[in-house]
């Protein structure tokens, strides 16, 4: 089986992107196309923020070409805010997933990302919750991202594995500054799909910052990237794809390693075929 690896970047629409990534004077509306001509994916992260309809996905279903895939994060209300009782859960996952069928139809939605807090500790409650939300995506392709190290542990990752293998999910690999607290650089295959995130290492302003997007500050050199690279090309011989994304969005940076990193794993930029 060969392995599948799409590279892209956490979201695409920023401005200070422009003159790094994009033209310096490219509009806004035009971000996304030009985009598709340098990667073959995107995670969608302001779907977390707010919750996504389905006009808007239609509508980048149509600005951009066949095989082009969005991954997308979960709404908070599905994850950090989780749903008081069943009912509320059925409403919230039911008008997450409605949102997101244009791209389901489309054959365009890479996968749905779980991104849960530090608070939701290894422990069954927690466990019995991922396997709600299992029942509740109604088979919609997911990953799993925690932000608590207990669910790594020597002792805890071969359960974990087994049981988000046998949901169905797969496992969201990180890489972010190695502070007391954070989750290490591991990898591991669960289910047929790989997920890899970078959110850069900056360890000084992660925790001190006056805005958030200092903590995302942080170019990979290109040896930490190659690194990362064989990790990548070992966990995409395990799953059936394996996507990449970079989250170090300030300036440009997600962009830049993202392009670096595509041409370490021998990926050649996409040649877009729109709709």
């Amino acid at each position: 089986m060969q392995a599948v690896i799409l590279v892209g970047t956490a979201g695409f629409s920023y401005a200070d992107w422009r003159g790094v990534f994009y033209p310096g004077g490219l509009p806004q509306s035009q971000m996304l196309e030009y985009y598709t001509r340098r990667f073959a994916g995107v995670e969608l992260d302001y779907t977390y923020y707010r919750m996504p309809v389905a006009k808007a996905m239609a509508a980048m279903v149509e600005r951009t070409p066949q095989g082009f895939e969005f991954c997308v994060k979960a709404y908070k209300g599905m994850t950090h805010d989780r749903p008081a009782s069943e009912d509320d859960a059925r409403d919230v996952f039911g008008q997450f997933q409605a949102a997101l069928l244009p791209l389901r139809d489309a054959g365009r939605l890479g996968c749905v990302l779980l991104q849960f807090p530090w608070s939701f500790r290894c422990t069954g409650e927690s466990a019995e919750y991922l396997r709600r939300c299992s029942d509740w995506l109604a088979g919609m392709p997911a990953v799993v991202e925690f932000r608590n190290a207990e669910w790594v542990r020597p002792a805890a990752l071969d359960r974990l594995v087994n049981l988000l293998g046998g949901l169905g999910f797969g496992f969201c690999a990180v890489d972010e500054p190695q502070l007391k607290g954070l989750m290490p650089p591991v990898v591991a295959a669960a289910g047929d799909l790989g997920y890899v995130r970078f959110h850069g290492r900056n360890a000084r302003r992660w925790w001190k910052h006056d805005t958030a997007s200092e903590r995302y500050d942080y170019l990979y050199s290109t040896a930490e990237l190659a690194d990362w690279a064989e990790k990548i090309k070992r966990l995409a011989g395990e799953v059936k794809k394996t996507y990449v994304f970079f989250n170090n969005c300030h300036a440009g940076q997600a962009a830049t390693n993202a392009t670096e990193m595509q041409g370490l794993l021998g990926l050649e930029p996409p040649s877009p075929t729109l709709v």
